[in-house]
């Protein structure tokens, strides 16, 4: 029944996700964090739910744009399934952010294959990394993501190589130049530290750490398996899921050196892992299987929660 459903991409299905998403972030936000309730917030969350509503489109977007998974809503399913997985990234609004720009450069990346005014597709890449490490330094990992893609696509093109650097300049400057009307300018100085301590806490944390090391156990599996699958068929989904492999490896790693008891920017790694579990969900080839894994998928975030909340 859940397959037949999420199976098709008929509005209906994003009208459901979106409208359960948007009280679920209100419960996350309101009863989880335990803030005041002023017009000051609620602006500051209208804003913030605004972005992450308008992440799903994206996320919609580039998987039907780039072909990265079939005709379906699985991807929008598992994306959203993951934002109860981990609530506590809703609360995290510089991760937000910082996926949403990250987002926006994962759609140029994988428009490369094309083959297609690659040169301005590298650069706007670049300039949404650059963007997204305002909210978070290491995010500039993901540079070396860009240089991947270059490697992966057109490799030969020297001028491509040196697209990136131009992106860097023209942030820069205009980055500076707002800075300096906001009479700012040692935020470079501050925010760029690159700290590569790992929080104690965390790791102490055995709800919030185990929770994170099966989502990385699960996710490797079925990318690899969904991988080795896609790979036998000949399908010509191979580099954009090298890429997405490698975007995943990144967020993790964020996640590892930006994580804390008050950020948690595991966000970054869910549009990959909502790829990788809708390619794995498509190759199942036994009906009953398939349904199993939906429902198993779709009750365990929500167990999980209740059972954070409640401890």
């Amino acid at each position: 029944m859940i397959s037949s459903f999420f199976g098709k991409t008929k509005p209906i299905n994003y009208i459901i996700v979106l409208t359960f998403l948007f009280i679920f972030y209100c419960i996350a936000r309101f009863l989880r964090l335990n803030a005041d309730v002023t017009p000051q917030f609620l602006f500051s969350a209208i804003g913030v739910l605004s972005i992450l509503l308008f992440s799903f489109f994206v996320v919609n977007f580039i998987v039907k744009r780039n072909k990265i998974t079939k005709a379906n809503s699985f991807a929008i399913l598992f994306y959203g399934l993951l934002w109860v997985l981990f609530p506590e990234s809703l609360l995290d609004n510089n991760g937000i952010f910082c996926s949403f720009f990250i987002l926006l450069a994962t759609r140029k990346l994988l428009s490369l294959k094309s083959l297609k005014d690659i040169r301005y597709k590298i650069f706007d890449a670049t300039m949404w990394v650059l963007i997204a490490s305002l909210f978070y330094d290491w995010a500039l990992l993901y540079l070396l993501w860009i240089f991947i893609a270059i490697y992966i696509y057109e490799p030969k093109n020297i001028r491509n190589w040196f697209v990136p650097l131009s992106a860097f300049i023209a942030i820069f400057l205009i980055t500076l130049s707002i800075l300096l009307l906001c009479e700012k300018t040692d935020f470079f100085q501050n925010h760029y530290t690159f700290s590569l301590e790992l929080d104690e806490e965390l790791l102490l944390d055995w709800k919030k750490g185990a929770k994170l090391i099966i989502y990385i156990i699960i996710t490797l599996f079925v990318s690899f398996w969904a991988g080795v699958r896609l790979v036998k068929s000949g399908v010509g989904r191979v580099s954009s899921i090298r890429l997405i492999t490698f975007s995943f490896s990144i967020g993790i790693i964020l996640t590892l050196l930006e994580a804390s008891n008050e950020v948690f920017p595991i966000l970054v790694t869910f549009f990959p892992a909502s790829v990788f579990l809708t390619n794995y969900v498509e190759a199942l080839r036994n009906p009953r299987i398939r349904e199993l894994v939906l429902i198993s998928s779709i009750i365990t975030p929500f167990l999980v929660f209740v059972f954070e909340y409640i401890n």
